[in-house]
């Protein structure tokens, strides 16, 4: 199944929009939702995103798969530049270990629900 097709994608997309909706228009903020959704959902997005366009642009097309290393450098790209680099120059960002067990719970829910094969 492509990406595009799956439902383990499209939920956290549409949660993240849901949330940055209610957020951001009707002004409304619930404390832990707020501080950890957006890190749940980020790992199947960032990752689901990417491996559509792998499958766009790689020979095995629908076949392809991201590996466990792969999945894993994703991971820790994403938990290094939010909770280390940036929290570091700019007080914009907060670094917390609850974010990167977000991102990992993330991850793992891509690599379970959404980084399949198509035969699959």
């Amino acid at each position: 199944m492509t990406v595009v097709k799956n439902p383990f994608f499209w939920i956290p997309v549409l949660l993240f929009v849901g949330n940055q909706l209610i957020e951001r228009v009707l002004g409304v903020f619930i404390p832990y939702v707020h501080a950890y959704l957006d890190d749940l959902l980020a790992m199947p997005v960032i990752l689901g995103i990417t491996l559509q366009v792998y499958r766009w642009i790689h020979p095995q097309k629908d076949a392809f798969v991201l590996t466990p290393m792969q999945t894993f450098v994703g991971f820790a790209y994403i938990a290094f530049i939010f909770e280390w680099f940036l929290p570091r120059f700019s007080n914009t960002y907060t670094a917390d270990l609850l974010d990167v067990l977000c991102y990992g719970i993330g991850t793992l829910a891509f690599y379970h629900f959404i980084n399949k094969a198509a035969n699959t």
